[in-house]
């Protein structure tokens, strides 16, 4: 293939991706556009920017703060959040040590089952689920922790098995040698290297648990609100009225966390994707 090709070959690379950027973004920018905008302009006419007529100021998110409970939501999903995923990816990386090293048939049916879990629709077993959860009291923000861990195990266990899969014995039979026991092997030698699938599954968890609605509306309901919840709440203004502005306020400061924190890991992201994935 010429230089030329070549050129022009990734100028077509850069405009795909450039386009499907833009697409993604648009959305966002909208929703951060109108909610500086005025209830009653927003919905005839959410495209144009605001203006002088239709500027609103802060005065959407005082509104949006002071009316759905957002503060308390906020404090209890960044709870939900930070607890979850970091049960989850230590658990499923010891877990996935386990089954890499640990070689039987009940190891491989254990494999097996997290794999069929990642299959399984939630839909499936949210009632069967719900009731479980009720019965043995972790209907609260103490207990979503754990069923979360249910359910992000699937994913996060195949992601770290194959990546384990790729680190040497010989340095874990060095660190036996050495007098570690294996909880000492795992935390000191093998966790460190397992760092980049391991803050790739912590983004992939944490932006799943943050957005979620469903499972904290089935298990915490209206009165431990999440910020999903508190926004969805905040929609169902009296007599089908919505108040649009403070609305667009909330979903922008539940967007923002999500994004840093995506944004300040994403390097990651790829490169544990592929370990996780392809030498597995």
């Amino acid at each position: 293939m010429t230089k030329t090709k070549q050129k022009g070959l990734r100028a077509l690379k850069f405009l795909f991706l450039l386009l499907l950027a833009i697409l993604f973004l648009v959305p966002i920018l909208l929703v951060f556009m109108n909610s500086f905008k005025s209830k009653f302009y927003i919905i005839g006419s959410p495209f144009s920017l605001p203006n002088s007529e239709t500027f609103a100021g802060i005065e959407n998110y005082i509104k949006g703060l002071s009316s759905s409970g957002f503060f308390a939501a906020f404090g209890r999903s960044v709870f939900i959040t930070v607890f979850s995923v970091l049960l989850i990816v230590v658990c499923t990386a010891m877990t996935a040590w386990f089954i890499v090293r640990v070689k039987g048939k009940f190891t491989k049916l254990l494999y097996y089952l997290f794999v069929f879990s990642m299959i399984v629709p939630f839909q499936m077993v949210m009632f069967t689920m719900t009731y479980i959860v009720n019965a043995i009291s972790f209907n609260n923000p103490i207990g979503i922790v754990f069923v979360y861990l249910g359910f992000g195990a699937g994913l996060s266990v195949f992601m770290l098995t194959g990546f384990i899969k790729s680190v040497p014995l010989e340095i874990e039979e060095a660190a036996t040698i050495d007098g570690c026991n294996p909880l000492q092997t795992f935390f000191l030698v093998v966790f460190p290297i397992l760092k980049p699938t391991a803050i790739t599954v912590a983004i992939l968890n944490a932006m799943w648990i943050w957005n979620d609605y469903l499972l904290p509306y089935l298990i915490l309901g209206t009165g431990q609100k999440t910020v999903p919840v508190a926004i969805q709440i905040a929609m169902q203004g009296a007599y089908g009225s919505v108040d649009w502005g403070g609305f667009m306020a909330m979903l922008v400061l539940a967007i923002i966390p999500i994004i840093v924190f995506y944004i300040s890991c994403q390097k990651y992201i790829i490169k544990g994707v592929v370990a996780g994935a392809v030498k597995g």
